[in-house]
């Protein structure tokens, strides 16, 4: 079997580019705190998921639809409407989070697949047998903080479809339950669907053109005239630790696993997964058909080059764990 190609779809157009330029799977979500990118001028309204469901099928191509927040008390009714209307448009698959929400879908459209978001952190065979079990998860995301022997063990103990982010983002926090970045915004990404969100961004700029990013209250980086300067994020903060200036968690670059996709196909991973519903559509169309070609050229048996430093964060790319081990 192929390895299944999953893509981000921001908005309509996006996801458009995302299937014309070959891709197996699209995932997207509704224009609201259901999903986990919940920014302005991004996402679906129900008509126009109706109708992107509709173009990708008539192309071949599968729509997932993530509702992978957390509920909030009192507000169920929000995540369950959700569920009904993407079971209803024809969704190939709910990518879901919450244990509330799967216990809702599976009640309620039980012929409906899903899928276990990375933001449930799942990534032990006990965890994954739960989901599995109890509400009929098909598919797990893992979170892109395990090892390749760690996602080839797993593999072998369960009884599941396993996905694997190959480019984008990298979070090195356990999967949207950043308290950093909730500390610094008042922001939850797990419960209101924002990581680091643009209206607590700002830069200035200090005498002699050195830039200062900064993420609500908190100075993030500093960076020398024509230095490229990053998106502020507190994971990929650069601070004085043991009077040394550095990157404490991660530096700002990007996943590219593309040169490992024989590698995950031998560990049993069954979809790779890229990154990307807050990029653009040239972004979409170029990394989508890049990992395309590199997915065909494994099942041919062909050697497939890619270039995409320059759409990476930083223009620095990492293998991330999957070659080496958290600083």
């Amino acid at each position: 079997m192929s390895l299944e190609l999953v893509c981000p779809a921001g908005t309509p157009s996006s996801l458009r580019e995302a299937v014309d330029a070959g891709a197996h799977a699209v995932y997207c979500g509704f224009r609201d705190e259901t999903n986990a990118r919940n920014f302005p001028g991004l996402n679906f309204s129900r008509k126009e998921l109706e109708e992107a469901i509709a173009y990708a099928h008539e192309r071949g191509a599968k729509v997932l639809v993530a509702i992978n927040t957390f509920a909030q008390a009192g507000r169920m009714a929000l995540w369950e409407q959700a569920v009904d209307d993407a079971a209803s448009m024809g969704a190939d698959a709910l990518i879901l989070a919450d244990l509330g929400v799967a216990d809702y879908a599976a009640r309620k459209h039980p012929g409906q697949r899903l899928h276990l978001s990375v933001q449930a952190s799942a990534s032990s065979p006990e965890a994954i047998g739960f989901y599995v079990r109890e509400f009929g998860v098909k598919r797990v995301v893992l979170p892109r903080v395990l090892t390749l022997p760690e996602i080839a063990a797993l593999n072998a103990e369960i009884d599941c479809e396993t996905e694997v982010f190959v480019f984008g983002g990298l979070c090195v926090m356990a999967e949207g339950r950043c308290l950093l970045s909730s500390y610094a915004t008042g922001k939850s990404p797990n419960m209101n669907g924002v990581c680091s969100p643009p209206s607590h961004v700002a830069y200035s700029e200090r005498e002699g053109g050195e830039m200062v990013s900064r993420l609500g209250e908190f100075t993030i980086n500093t960076f020398a005239a024509g230095e490229k300067a990053g998106y502020p994020t507190l994971c990929k903060g650069r601070f004085e630790a043991g009077g040394r200036k550095l990157y404490v968690f991660e530096d700002p670059t990007s996943l590219n696993a593309v040169d490992m996709l024989g590698e995950f196909a031998k560990a049993g991973v069954t979809a790779l997964k890229i990154e990307g519903r807050q990029r653009s559509k040239a972004y979409v169309r170029k990394v989508v058909s890049d990992f395309r070609r590199a997915v065909d050229a494994l099942e041919s048996g062909e050697a497939a080059h890619t270039s995409l430093a320059s759409l990476s964060e930083g223009t620095q790319e990492t293998e991330g764990v999957y070659r080496k081990t958290w600083r």
